[in-house]
């Protein structure tokens, strides 16, 4: 199992020009260690919809990567974006699910079927390109630069310890440009 920190740091390591679009759990790491004008957040919009936010951007923008931060809970509220993916004919889009179990930010209450749902196999299911499964830190850190340069659409699915995020607010202290 990976932590959050085993995530982020490889892609902020390997980023070039991507639009990295993040959401609830991952929002306030990825400020932390990020300040890129391509940054956006979405977290405090409609919970599960930050991976359709990101696919509207990647058909906006079809010169750059988007990738989506997401997380088990909001892709699970979300499912339907998977076809509405693959159907769009994106090939710059990235989706990673951070698979911890539970709703962190909203006090760590389980995520419906944790353990048992195998989002990678949904995502194959749905037609996505390039299907990726990681729990350890160094088969996910030595692919990361490939996730990020080879065409998709590309799904991700990552297990990751929970964390000790709170909840989200705008205040003088979060970083990030919210959506």
């Amino acid at each position: 199992m990976l932590t959050r920190a085993q995530v982020l740091d490889p892609l902020v390591r390997h980023r070039t020009d991507e639009i990295i679009v993040t959401t609830m759990g991952a929002t306030r790491p990825w400020g932390r260690i990020s300040d890129s004008d391509l940054d956006f957040a979405s977290a405090d919009s409609a919970m599960g919809h930050a991976a359709d936010l990101a696919l509207g951007i990647a058909l906006a923008q079809p010169e750059r990567t988007v990738a989506c931060l997401n997380g088990d809970g909001s892709m699970l509220m979300t499912l339907g974006t998977l076809a509405t993916v693959v159907g769009s004919g994106a090939t710059n889009y990235l989706l990673f699910v951070m698979d911890n179990g539970v709703f962190e930010i909203t006090g760590h209450q389980s995520v419906a079927g944790s353990g048992q749902i195998d989002y990678a196999a949904m995502a194959q299911a749905a037609g996505f390109q390039r299907v990726f499964f990681f729990e350890d830190a160094r088969s996910y850190a030595e692919s990361v630069e490939d996730i990020l340069t080879q065409p998709g659409p590309t799904f991700v699915h990552l297990l990751v310890e929970p964390g000790s995020e709170g909840p989200i607010s705008r205040n003088d202290r979060e970083k990030g440009r919210y959506l």
